[in-house]
């Protein structure tokens, strides 16, 4: 794996590539940073050349000025169009790339889909949704918000982690929820506050599913507590080519807690 850094808009971007052939980029969510990937990395890179970013603010990578899915959008443009330069230029036939994004990761994903369709060949929604926040999921993000001013981004993330997961898989796997916790204590408050405000100002884009006219990849928990099951549902019958993989084991996080499926379902699927 090659561990590569971007300027962009004089801050340091973090990213890590693997493997050879179609592009695929794999953007994390919230609380999270590149690794959340890495049981799908150790299945895929034979296969594929895989692209993870820290998002900005997560992991290695520094804040941009633009923390909106739109502004992030735009720098995972400047890490496509640099690897597609890459590919092309060892001769391997490849124009465009796969986008897949987790929860936060497919808001971004979407935001990209809109203004740049023609450099995807197709994308992914892992635990993610087009439709824009309620009125109620609003209220509770900006109370989030408040709590971080008061106590820091630490002691939100810790119960927001542990609720991302099945019971079962964590009554059995509570050694990797922990590091994934302690990972966390890396995020600094105005990074998640700015994520927050950037996932509450995001608008529907259920037209972005409509009008893209490649294949849809939709992973759904249907114990997830974030991304409710029957919401997730309903954006399903949306594209004009939908693949719907349901995880009946899974919360939040089905690349942990249903490994195998989520990587039979991505390989085929790419």
């Amino acid at each position: 794996m090659q561990l590569k850094t971007l300027t962009y808009q004089s801050s340091k971007i973090f990213y890590r590539t693997v493997g050879k052939g179609r592009p695929v980029i794999l953007l994390h969510g919230f609380g999270e940073d590149g690794d959340i990937w890495q049981k799908q990395v150790d299945f895929l890179k034979d296969h594929l050349h895989l692209i993870i970013p820290d998002l900005p603010g997560s992991g290695k990578s520094e804040m941009i000025k633009d923390i909106s899915m739109e502004g992030m959008s735009e720098l995972i443009k400047e890490i496509i169009t640099l690897e597609l330069q890459k590919a092309s230029s060892t001769n391997e036939d490849v124009e465009r790339a796969v986008l897949i994004g987790h929860s936060m990761g497919g808001y971004i994903a979407l935001a990209f889909a809109e203004k740049y369709p023609e450099l995807l060949s197709s994308i992914a929604l892992v635990h993610s949704s087009a439709f824009a926040d309620s009125e109620e999921k609003k209220s509770t993000r900006l109370k989030s918000i408040a709590f971080i001013k008061k106590h820091g981004a630490f002691e939100l993330l810790k119960p927001v982690i542990t609720g991302l997961f099945g019971e079962l898989w964590s009554a059995d796997h509570q050694d990797e929820i922990d590091a994934l916790i302690e990972k966390s204590k890396s995020f600094a408050s105005e990074a998640v506050i700015q994520y927050y405000r950037a996932m509450i100002n995001r608008p529907d884009r259920t037209a972005v599913l409509k009008n893209f006219c490649k294949p849809v990849l939709f992973i759904i928990g249907e114990h997830d507590n974030a991304m409710p099951f029957q919401q997730s549902l309903q954006q399903c019958y949306i594209p004009d080519q939908s693949n719907i993989l349901i995880l009946r084991k899974s919360a939040h996080i089905g690349m942990w807690e249903e490994t195998k499926k989520v990587n039979k379902a991505l390989l085929q699927f790419i």
